[in-house]
Parts: C-alpha cells; sequence; structure tokens
C-alpha cells in the first residue's frame, strides 16, 4: 500500500491541510458509538427500530422464560410516550460487579456496556436471543430518559439513566419477596424519525412470543385508550399453524407436529398441507424470527423433499427413474412454522435475520426425515393426498418456465404492444423510472396527462385482477391484467424465478381509490405482489400511493388533506383560535378540553352509527347506571368514553352547574350535553368551509392528480414492508379463502366500524 491511499493527493503534491493524524480518530466511548451509528444495532431509525428497542427488552424477559424463571411479561405503553416492561423473572444482578476496576454494579454495567451480559456464558443462560449482548445497553443509549427497577434478594432497587448515562447511583427503595425486573423508557426524539408506538406492530409480536414459547403470559396495556390484550397460547407453534391455516381448506385435519432434541439442539416443527398453491413457512431461532431464513430452513426443506419422494416411490405412488417431485412442487400449500432452540447461534447482522450454524442443517434433516416418514406411515390417506396434491403441481411447473420466457424484455415496450395500454417512460435508468398502477382507465387516464412523462410511467387495470389465492401459474396467465403487470415490470414471476435486477421500475406505486372497493384492489394487489414477486417488496421497490381524502375550500385559499385523523386535527386548529373559556385559562387547558371533546364527539359518532342513541349514552354516563352487556354498548369504547368525560368534568371555567358553557367567537353558548356542545363547535368550526370528501380518483383533473398525488415534491408515499403485505395477505386469505366461517366472523366485528361506505 502506498502514500496514496493515505493522504490525498493534489496536482501531485500532499495536501499537508488534509493529512491523515493521529487527531483525526476519534474515540467513541461507552455508548456514544451506538447513538452515532444506531442503525448498526437496531436496523433503521424509523418506526421498525423504534419497536426493535422494545423486542430487545421484552427478548431479555423471555430469555428468563427459557430458562425456566418467567411466566408472565407484562408491556405498557404510557400516555407520555414511554414504555415499560415488567417480568417475573430472576431480576438482574444488583451487586457490585467482582472484575470491573470502577467498583460498578453489576446492574449498571449490562446498562452501559456492549457485549456485557449473562448469555455470554452457559450457566446463566442455556438457550438465548439476546446473543450479542447489546440489548439493554443499545435501548439505554437510544432513549431519552430510562429507569430500571429490580426486585431481588428481598430488596427493590432503582437506577435512573439519560441518554445512556447513569444520573444517579444504584437506590434501595423498598423491600419485597418477589423478584423480577422493571425497564420503564422513553425512546429520544433526537435518534428516532418517529416516537409513538404502534400497539397493532407490538401485538403482531407477541402473539408471534406466546405461539413460540407455551404457557408464557404477555400482557399488553395501552394506557392511551385503555386497551388490554392477553397473549398466551397452550397450543404452542400447532395452534401457530391452524391460525395461519384459518379461511383455507386443510388436507388433514390436525397439524403434522414433530419434535427432538440432538447435541443441545431442540427441533419442533409443525406443518399443515391446505388446498391453496402458496407456501407459508415461518422460522424462528430462540423465538427471533429470521425471515431470511438459513441453515434451520435449507435442512427443513431438503428433508421435506427427500422424505415425501422416498415414500411416493415406496409406495408406488411415483414411477421410480421416471417421475420425482420438486421442492417447489412438494411445498405447494403447506404452512409452517420451524423454531429451533440453540445454546450458541450465530446469526448473520445484528438484526438477527439469518441462521449461519451448519451444524443445525444436519439435526433438522434428521429429526425431520425420521418422524415425517413415521407419520406418513401412519396416516396413509392423508399422505396420499398430499403427494397427489404435489403431482399437481409438478404438472403445472412448465407453465412457470412459460411465464419466464413471457417476461423477458426485449427493447422498449411500445403502449400499443401491451393490453393493459402501458404508457411508458422514457427513463432507462429503474433506479430514475416510476410506475403508477392505477384503477380504472377514467382515473389512468387522468394519471397519463397528470404524469411526468420522463420518469413516471401509468398502467391502468380495468377491474379486480384475479384472485391468486385459488389459481396456479398457467391460470394466472390467462388473465390479461396478470400478463399486463407481468411483462410491464420485468423480473419474471415466483418466488423461486424472480429476479429483482431485471425490474423495470424501482418505484411501483398503487393507486386506488379510497373506497371499498379501492381497499378490495390494493389488497389482491398486495397478495400478488407478496405470493409472486416477494424479492420486489424485500428490496423496497413498492408504494401505496396517498390520494387526498378531502379538499378543503375557503374564498381563493384551498388545502388537500389525506386522512380522517388529519381532518379533525385541522377543524381543532380552528376551533382553538375560535374557541374560548368564560373564565380566563391558558391555551394549553383549552387544547386539552378541545382535543378531550373532539375524540369525546368521535366516539358518540360511532355510537350513533351502531344504532345507539348519544344522549341515551350520555345518560348511562350521567347516571353511571351502565351495565356490562355488549348487546348494550361497546365495551371498551364506553370505557374509553367515561374516562374522557371524567376529565373533562375536572376542567375548570367550563361548568356552571349542570351546564357546559363556552364562547364560540364572541357569543357564549350554554348546553346540557356534550354531545350538543360538540355538534356546536363543529358546526362553528366548519362554517365558511367548502369541504370535498373524494370518493375516487377520478373526481380530481389532472392538475389536482399531479399536485395532490403524483408530484415527487409534494406527495407522501408509504413503502410496503413484508410485514405490511403478510397481514393484507391474512386478511385476503379470510376475505377470499373457501371458508365462510372466518368471513362471516370477520364481518360481524367489523361491519359496524365502517366510516364510509359507497352503496
Amino acid at each position: 500500500m502506498n502514500k496514496k491511499d493515505f493522504v490525498k493527493i493534489v496536482g501531485g503534491k500532499v495536501n499537508k491541510e488534509e493529512s491523515y493524524k493521529a487527531e483525526h480518530i476519534k474515540i467513541l466511548k461507552g455508548l456514544e458509538g451506538v447513538r452515532t451509528r444506531p442503525a448498526m444495532y437496531i436496523g433503521s431509525t424509523g418506526v421498525e427500530g423504534l419497536h426493535h428497542l422494545v423486542y430487545e427488552v421484552v427478548d431479555n424477559s423471555v430469555d428468563e422464560a427459557l430458562a425456566g424463571f418467567c411466566n408472565k411479561i407484562e408491556v405498557r405503553l404510557h400516555t407520555d410516550g414511554s414504555c415499560s416492561v415488567i417480568d417475573n423473572g430472576r431480576g438482574i444482578p444488583t451487586e457490585i460487579h467482582p472484575d470491573d476496576p470502577e467498583k460498578r454494579t453489576a446492574l449498571e454495567i449490562v446498562l452501559t456496556e456492549l457485549h456485557a451480559g449473562g448469555k455470554f456464558e452457559s450457566k446463566a443462560y442455556k438457550v438465548s436471543g439476546g446473543l450479542h449482548g447489546v440489548g439493554l445497553s443499545v435501548v439505554n443509549a437510544l432513549s431519552e430518559w430510562l429507569e430500571v427497577e429490580v426486585q431481588r434478594d428481598g430488596k427493590v432497587v432503582r437506577q435512573k439513566y439519560c441518554r445512556g448515562i447513569p444520573v444517579t447511583g444504584v437506590e434501595v427503595i423498598g423491600q419485597t419477596e418477589k423478584t423480577g425486573t422493571k425497564i420503564k423508557f422513553k425512546a429520544d426524539p433526537e435518534i428516532f424519525e418517529v416516537t409513538e408506538f404502534s400497539r397493532e406492530i407490538l401485538a403482531h409480536r407477541f402473539k408471534e412470543l406466546s405461539y413460540l414459547n407455551r404457557g408464557l403470559k404477555i400482557i399488553l396495556i395501552d394506557e392511551r385508550d385503555g386497551y388490554v390484550e392477553e397473549f398466551i397460547k397452550e397450543g404452542g407453534i400447532v395452534s401457530f399453524v391452524e391460525d395461519l391455516n384459518k379461511g383455507k381448506k386443510p388436507l388433514h385435519p390436525k397439524p403434522i407436529y414433530i419434535t427432538g432434541q440432538k447435541d443441545r439442539v431442540i427441533v419442533e416443527i409443525a406443518i399443515q398441507y391446505n388446498e391453496g398453491y402458496s407456501e407459508e413457512i415461518l422460522t424462528f431461532v430462540n423465538n427471533i424470527n429470521t425471515k431470511e431464513g438459513g441453515t434451520h430452513l435449507v435442512g427443513f426443506k431438503s428433508a421435506l423433499t427427500r422424505t415425501i419422494n422416498s415414500y411416493a416411490m415406496l409406495n408406488g405412488l411415483l414411477k421410480e427413474g421416471k417421475e420425482s417431485l420438486s421442492g417447489e412442487d412438494v411445498r405447494e400449500g403447506i404452512v409452517g412454522v420451524i423454531s429451533v432452540k440453540i445454546p450458541e447461534p450465530q446469526f448473520e447482522g445484528q438484526t438477527k435475520m439469518k441462521l449461519g450454524n451448519s451444524e443445525v442443517k444436519g439435526i433438522v434433516e434428521t429429526i425431520l426425515n425420521e418422524k415425517l416418514s413415521r407419520w406418513l406411515e401412519e396416516n396413509p390417506n392423508y399422505a396420499k393426498r398430499i403427494i397427489e396434491k404435489a403431482k399437481d403441481a409438478a404438472r403445472a411447473r412448465e407453465a412457470a418456465k412459460k411465464a419466464k420466457e413471457l417476461t423477458r424484455r426485449k427493447g422498449i415496450l411500445e403502449d400499443t404492444t401491451l393490453p393493459g395500454k402501458l404508457a411508458d417512460c422514457t427513463e432507462k435508468d429503474p433506479s430514475h423510472a416510476e410506475l403508477f398502477i392505477v384503477e380504472g382507465d377514467s382515473a389512468g387516464g387522468s394519471a397519463k396527462q397528470a404524469r411526468d412523462r420522463r420518469s413516471q410511467a401509468v398502467l391502468p387495470l380495468r377491474g379486480k385482477i384475479l384472485n391468486v389465492e385459488k389459481a396456479r401459474i398457467d391460470k394466472m396467465l390467462t388473465s390479461e391484467e396478470i400478463k399486463t403487470l407481468i411483462t410491464a415490470i420485468g423480473g419474471g414471476i415466483g418466488k423461486e424465478h424472480f429476479e429483482p435486477e431485471n425490474v423495470r421500475y424501482h418505484k411501483i406505486i398503487l393507486m386506488t381509490d379510497a373506497d371499498v372497493d379501492g381497499a378490495h384492489i390494493r389488497t389482491l394487489l398486495l397478495t400478488f405482489f407478496y405470493r409472486q414477486m416477494l424479492p420486489l417488496i424485500e428490496k423496497g421497490y413498492l408504494y401505496i400511493a396517498q390520494p387526498p381524502l378531502y379538499r378543503i375550500k375557503r374564498g381563493k385559499w384551498e388545502r388537500y388533506i389525506q386522512t380522517e385523523d388529519e381532518f379533525h386535527e385541522f377543524l381543532m386548529d380552528i376551533a382553538v383560535d375560535e374557541i374560548s373559556f368564560i373564565e380566563e385559562s391558558e391555551l394549553s387547558t383549552k387544547k386539552s378540553f378541545l382535543k378531550l371533546l373532539f375524540e369525546y364527539g368521535r366516539i358518540l359518532e360511532n355510537f350513533e352509527r351502531k344504532g345507539f342513541s348519544p344522549f341515551y349514552i350520555e345518560n348511562i354516563l350521567e347516571t353511571l347506571q351502565f351495565q356490562q352487556d355488549n348487546q348494550i354498548v361497546d365495551l371498551r369504547d364506553f370505557e374509553t368514553l367515561q374516562n374522557i368525560f371524567e376529565k373533562i368534568k375536572l376542567i375548570q371555567g367550563i361548568r356552571e352547574d349542570k351546564n357546559y358553557i363556552i364562547r364560540i367567537k364572541t357569543e357564549a353558548v350554554k348546553t346540557k350535553s356534550l354531545w350538543e356542545l360538540y355538534n356546536k363547535v363543529m358546526d362553528a368550526v366548519k362554517k365558511g368551509l367548502t369541504i370535498q370528501r373524494y370518493k375516487g380518483l377520478g373526481e380530481m383533473n389532472p392538475e389536482q392528480l399531479w399536485e395532490t398525488t403524483m408530484d415527487p415534491e409534494k406527495r407522501t408515499l408509504l413503502q410496503v414492508t413484508v410485514e405490511d403485505a403478510q397481514r393484507a395477505n391474512e386478511i385476503f386469505t379470510i376475505l377470499m379463502g373457501d371458508e365462510v366461517e372466518p368471513r362471516k366472523e370477520f364481518i360481524v366485528r367489523h361491519a359496524l366500524e365502517v366510516r364510509n361506505l359507497d352503496i
């Protein structure tokens, strides 16, 4: 290596000002490195990284459960944006660490040092997901503040931190006979793009953990609205597979459950075939979702293919030497969960997406081969059904090859050559090209006029695309809309054959109406991409456009609003200016009152849609004659309403005997009910506004469509993740699957939540 490798050469001379010297080496002490490069430790500083903080803390508690010392974990989302995780495990050790020159407690070391913890020595934890030992210390580093409370050795101790730095010592604050750890933290807004936790995202993970840890109870409490949910699955991964298969027709009534242990590696597998054509295999290592698979998945696939082929040959279901089933064939219609517990897992990357332990492949193969062979022998009728289905899949394999040929791009595609009337862009570099997939010819026409022809292509779709859950590739290729999609996008079709490097656009944007039909088409498309072009989603190429829901106009001024929540925020901003209390009060008090009033009114509107008079509900609140009967009122909504009602009554300056009294502009308004007050405020706020709610893209002219939805400078796009597509697919399976009961249950549960239904 020569001198040029170390210094910058300018005109043949050394640039002394830019020389590489010792003072240019920045030493990051303690947890500074985590705060400087947070994405290295938690994957991102977006929504995914934010929730990874909770996962890290919860995973520590789950490790206690795996070690046999914890059976309950409570997660609380607080109103100030913080989160608490409480377990009944052994509690983090709080004594002085014998090897620490600074004589710090083990608790402080765990919270302030990377690669410090009980998981590096198998005496404390035989199995652990927190391999890297960075969990709590990283959460601490990336939190605005963190409090840890430990119950252990008859004492309750507490310590507080600010951005990873201790602000108190380890203090004894009480006595107890219990054991456990409580971590309460608030994500640092200096680090994260968003700091509001999503209950839905957390619930999805906790549900997963409850399946993987039979008998472990996880309680999620959202103090922001009083929501409580318990997760406990006594059936383990068998229940997991049964739930994944809801809405589908299984080939055998009960999942095949296989478990075994070898060389301290514990293997659990549950599989169940259905009549569908897709495969869904989830893999976990020490409770960590290994989304990119690894050696355990390779071993599973290898053993499954070999075992089924071997059984079919021995029982005359395949012609020896002439027929064989591929891995794709035997996995068609399979739903499976693979969970392995390993003392020393080796993951690729800090976010632990892929298992690397080579020995696990052979262990999974051996266990699956032996026990699946036995199941096939003991269940010949079901075995035959599985093999016949695989043989049908093999006969359809040729169609997959044709699909690959179909999608091979030959030069620039012209509009006239495509049945879907693709209006292509002139940009040849996929990284600068966008494809808008638009619902209907009307919106498609507007989009073609509105677009930037240099970089934006438009593909209108007529009606709903084929239900891909009920069709193999050979059937899919009879659909003109599907063929158009495949050809326009490039890259092929099918999990095994899709080539993302051949995709013609690196932004593929679904642009559908904001009504029921639009949501249905979007779900169909998401399911198609998830089933047939998964790498496209994994690469981050798929987006959902966010056309406005409202256009608000006053005189020459106008504004577009995208969501119901944003619409109510807008109205509340006007209310802050137009409303005052009879008595003088701080602005913060007025804002708090209006926020409560608006939420109160929206819940009562929801009750009114369900057929309950708001005045009837208010009478229950006033008299406290509430019967806990879901047929009378929605229990959860009522409890939220009751909470708001009590808070409003405490606000000074709006009560006069039994009346509510405020000033709207200059006029004093007195009402006997909050519902009446809410309506008077809304009438005043909306006065002078022209409010248009868009039902479809076709209601916008090209200029409006460009300005609100297509202009890269102004638009909002939602990037689709694998988790988003997975959830859409689950809903789609319920709504479009063969089973009637799950669909009926879904409709009954959600019908009354619909706010805008076009009939």
